[in-house]
């Protein structure tokens, strides 16, 4: 393997223009590189973009600042300034037709569970603890072993298969211990009863950094600041072949307004999906290592954004909804992000948040279709009459989450291996190494790259290995610092 070390007048192509991709820009602009950035869409943040409709901004999957590393956090206030807004965190859970708070409060468990449920569950918890399953396999294990039988059932199956359609069982134990590490039944009522003083449990974020026009408006002004620094960024560009000799890239296929161009590179920093990234590869690679990236799953995600003639709906910034019988997943309320994301203080603009597969029904619904589903729901829920909806618009996200499947490591490993001899390539973000990385993680591990790519040594599938700020429930989208977390 061939290492590159960066130096001026080097072609660097980064592929991808969500956080990762445009941070690691950033940094190689930065450093005199002026890297060249492909991206397939017309708009740049990938997931973490904002969306206008009509005046109305909408996120896709609700994005949270938040971080323990000062890198990112000085990058982010310098982008914004007083644009980044401080918000409280408030998030409820929908079940069985109440309301559940979340950050969970004994009273308010007790009042929608019953004495008896309640005591059921702890008596189950406790059996677990006595007899635990092991060896821990999959996300059904993780959660038993920490919950209990009886609280697994009520708050984790119904939800988690929702949004990953699959069983919990073909989840893999790796996806809990990565996004919910720390969390039980114990840690969960330590922090009922904690008084609110710092240091109490820090895994809970209670407040996060949020821009005022939607996270977009951060990658808007990486995207100006990129370009100031020399770099380019390609809107509608899609890399299409990926050519190597056996120890580097050498030349990138890009398509652009239905033409083809060969691009020499001197190294890559690519944010692709692992799958699309192997199988576009020239020469091909080996039979094993091809089949090991079709073995790959994402979870796929559409927002249907309502607006709703209604000045307030609900006080929260978002609400999951467990109840199996509904197809929604969970509820954003993009006003209570930032006022400003709504144009009219009269009205107001829900995200009804939908996890498919690519294909799948809700995938193939028409635009009026799927409002129209979201309509009922939203009025079935009992927040907005179908009356007060005005009208909505459809957004679907491909690829959004990168799925934890049975099989996933053993052929995540498979690809690591055989990316190891290219070494002008560097993986980095959530799609472009399957990892469930939070915002910040992928932001980090791009800027660490760079490094890499100067000489330096660092290991990227360790970031995010060992942190200890994650959130007390699983975080999905979305996404994580920067996402928005999953119970």
């Amino acid at each position: 393997m061939n290492k590159v070390h960066l130096r001026k007048g080097m072609e660097v192509v980064v592929i991808g223009a969500g956080p990762a991709g445009l941070t690691a820009a950033h940094a190689l602009t930065a450093s005199g590189v002026p890297a060249v950035v492909c991206e397939q869409d017309g708009q740049v943040g990938g997931i973490a973009r904002t969306v206008e409709y009509k005046g109305f901004r909408f996120d896709l999957g609700g994005h949270r600042f938040f971080t323990k590393q000062p890198l990112i956090r000085t990058l982010w206030q310098s982008l914004l300034g007083d644009e980044l807004l401080t918000r409280p965190r408030l998030s409820r859970i929908y079940f069985d037709g109440r309301y559940y708070d979340y950050p969970l409060k004994p009273l308010n468990v007790l009042r929608n569970l019953g004495v008896s449920t309640s005591l059921r569950a702890i008596g189950s918890y406790l059996r677990r603890k006595v007899r635990p399953i092991a060896p821990e396999t999959s996300f059904a294990d993780w959660v038993t072993n920490r919950f209990g039988d009886r609280l697994f059932e009520l708050f984790f199956r119904a939800y988690t298969e929702k949004v990953w359609g699959v069983p919990c069982t073909a989840i893999g134990a790796q996806w809990a211990a990565q996004r919910i590490r720390g969390l039980s039944l114990r840690t969960a009522v330590l922090h009922m009863f904690a008084l609110r003083r710092g240091g109490a449990i820090r895994s809970l974020v209670e407040e996060f950094l949020y821009p005022r026009l939607g996270p977009g408006q951060m990658w808007e002004a990486l995207e100006r600041q990129i370009r100031e620094q020399g770099g380019t960024v390609c809107l509608d560009s899609r890399v299409t072949g990926i050519h190597h000799d056996g120890s580097g890239i050498t030349a990138l296929e890009v398509e652009r307004a239905g033409s083809g161009e060969l691009r020499r590179v001197d190294a890559v920093i690519s944010t692709m999906p692992l799958r699309h990234l192997i199988t576009a590869l020239k020469p091909e690679p080996p039979a094993a290592v091809v089949a090991a990236a079709l073995r790959l799953n994402y979870r796929d995600f559409l927002t249907v954004a309502l607006i709703v003639d209604a000045a307030e709906l609900f006080p929260d910034n978002w609400i999951y909804i467990h109840d199996p019988s509904l197809r929604v997943g969970r509820i954003q309320n993009y006003k209570n992000w930032s006022p400003a994301m709504v144009p009219d203080p009269t009205l107001t603009c829900v995200g009804m948040e939908y996890f498919c597969r690519a294909g799948d029904d809700l995938w193939r619904m028409n635009d009026d279709a799927l409002v129209d589903l979201a309509t009922r729901e939203l009025e079935r829920i009992g927040i907005a009459a179908r009356g007060l909806v005005r009208e909505g618009v459809v957004v679907r996200m491909p690829k959004a989450y990168p799925l934890y499947d049975e099989g996933f490591d053993a052929a995540l490993a498979t690809i690591r291996e055989y990316l190891e001899r290219f070494g002008n390539l560097q993986v980095v973000g959530r799609n472009g190494m399957h990892r469930y990385n939070n915002m910040d993680h992928s932001m980090l591990t791009a800027m660490l790259a760079v490094r890499n790519l100067f000489g330096e040594r660092h290991d990227l599938w360790g970031i995010n290995a060992d942190d200890d700020y994650h959130e007390l429930q699983s975080d999905l989208s979305a996404g994580a610092a920067g996402d928005v977390d999953v119970p």
